[in-house]
Parts: structure tokens; sequence; C-alpha cells
């Protein structure tokens, strides 16, 4: 059974590239469409009578269902050889998602919801959904050139502890679905102490995604990439290893690039949003889509 690529919808601006960028991915991997729209109408209204939502207002269930059927056309004007199915869960929006990411080739969702505050830099279901969901989910923000894909180059950030196998497979799978380079990079940071243990430097935070040394970075790349370039061998690749914070590099290269990938762990038993520095710094403020990507359990 093909699994889908998951598209949650609100009938938010933000969600309508993400449709759209859902489409797009759809096609390149061959999968179905699946948009999801995550709602707690039926605790709201169940049992009430019409009159009771408001005169000459739509129910919260009408216009559940207004949303995804205008998401579901938009799709499939997009590209009507994706097969296109819609489903209208009565829970929480992040819930919703997450558990419909269980049986997903990947989930999408858009960079801000309906909510009231506009200020936020992400919404709260975007956030939560790629702190917690164990699939791959990718945020779609950007401007124009990356989500329109023109750079033709995908960016994966190699981070010491969270990305996994799995995150790297990804974006080769990624570059290689797209015909694109895939520009592999590793941040390092030069140690706060000597080896006399004196403090050599008061600007350096601890840093769990970038290498302590210059030496050492070119060999952690080589060693993290080697299964997946004997899996994808014709996948073009570049290798840049950088000094510096890992969020601030990656936010900057995100620039010139149509797709930024991060890896994230999962740790069973902890409720709390499991993100990383590096992913929370990109989900704000990257300039093209991110996708979380969390290792298997």
């Amino acid at each position: 059974m093909t699994l889908p690529l998951v598209v949650g919808v609100d009938g938010s601006d933000s969600c309508l590239p993400a449709v759209d960028w859902g489409v797009d991915e759809a096609v390149r991997h061959g999968v179905p469409l699946r948009l999801v729209y995550g709602s707690l109408w039926e605790r709201y209204e169940g049992g009430l009578p019409a009159m009771a939502v408001g005169p000459g207002r739509p129910s919260e269930q009408a216009l559940a269902e207004h949303i995804v059927a205008s998401a579901a056309d938009r799709a499939e004007r997009r590209n009507p050889d994706v097969k296109v199915t819609t489903d209208i869960v009565p829970d929480d929006a992040v819930d919703a998602l997450v558990r419909a990411g269980n049986g997903a080739f990947a989930l999408v969702t858009g960079s801000r919801g309906r909510g009231r505050l506009k200020g936020l830099l992400l919404g709260s279901v975007g956030l939560a959904v790629s702190a917690r969901a164990h699939c791959p989910v990718i945020v779609v923000r950007g401007d124009r050139a990356g989500l329109a894909g023109t750079h033709e180059r995908i960016l994966l950030g190699l981070g010491e502890a969270d990305t996994s196998a799995e995150a790297v497979r990804f974006a080769f799978r990624e570059a290689e679905v797209r015909g694109c380079v895939l520009d592999v990079v590793r941040a390092w940071r030069r140690p706060a102490h000597d080896r006399s243990g004196e403090r050599t430097r008061t600007d350096a935070p601890a840093d769990k995604d970038a290498d302590s040394s210059e030496e050492g970075a070119p060999a952690a790349v080589e060693a993290r990439l080697e299964a997946a370039i004997a899996e994808h061998p014709q996948v073009r690749m570049r290798r840049t290893t950088l000094e510096g914070p890992a969020g601030k590099i990656l936010v900057d290269r995100s620039a010139a690039a149509d797709l930024v990938i991060v890896g994230a762990q999962r740790r069973t038993g902890h409720f709390g949003l499991q993100i990383g520095r590096v992913s929370h710094a990109l989900l704000h403020h990257a300039q093209c889509p991110v996708a979380v990507v969390p290792q298997r359990q």
C-alpha cells in the first residue's frame, strides 16, 4: 500500500501554498494526496439546534466541508493526475495531523494558521506538528523563488546528535527526484576552552549541532553520508563545512535553496516539544520550505 502525502488545511492563506507544494511533491514521488482538516466543531455544536450557531452564520461543520472542498479543487486544478482524498477529523488540529502522520509518506503544513495572532512567525500548529510527528514534516514557507523550486538546490544541515540516517536518506531522495544538487552543510565551532582548561571564547555557547573542531568536521560529514552515497550514486553533492552557529548558517543559506532538511530526535515518554534550536530557528526564519525528519523508533 502506497502511503499518502498528508497536507493539513485550515482555510488560511498560508495553507494555499502548502496545498500547491504538496501536489508537486506527490507528483515527484508518485504518491496520493490526502487533505486533512482537524476541527473540534462536534464537541461544541453536537446536539445544538441550527439556530444556536448564530443567525446567518454557517456552522463550523459547513465551514470545514467548504475548506476541504476548496483545497481539493485547488489540488485537482494544479495537477488533475494526482489522486486526492479529503478527511475532516473531529479533533484538535495538531492531534489530528500527528495521528495522520503515523500512516503518511510525509506531513505538509503552512507556516501560519487562522488564529488571531497574525504577528507570529510560525503558527502553533506547524511548530507542534514538527516537534511531535513521527514522519517527515514539511512546513511550507519562504520567498517566491524558494516556493517555486527555481534554485535547483536542496540543503541538508548535518547536525551531530539529531541528524539520523533517515534524514540523510530523505535528503538524498529529494535531490534525486528533483534532479538537483544536494548541499550538505556541517557547522563547527572553536571550543570555548583550550586543552589547558583556559577559556578561549566568551561567545561560544554549547552547540550540539556543531563539531568542536575544524579538523573533525569533514570527517564527520563523510562518515554520515557513506551509506546514502552508495544508495544514490547519481546524486550531485557538495560538501561544505563552516565555522559558526548552525542555525544562522542554515537560515542564511536557505535563501538559495528549494528545501532545507534537518533531523530530529523523538524521546519516548517525553511530552514537551521535541525540537532543537536549529530546527526552531529554521521554522521561524528560513526563506524556503523546511523539512524536519525524525529518527525511526
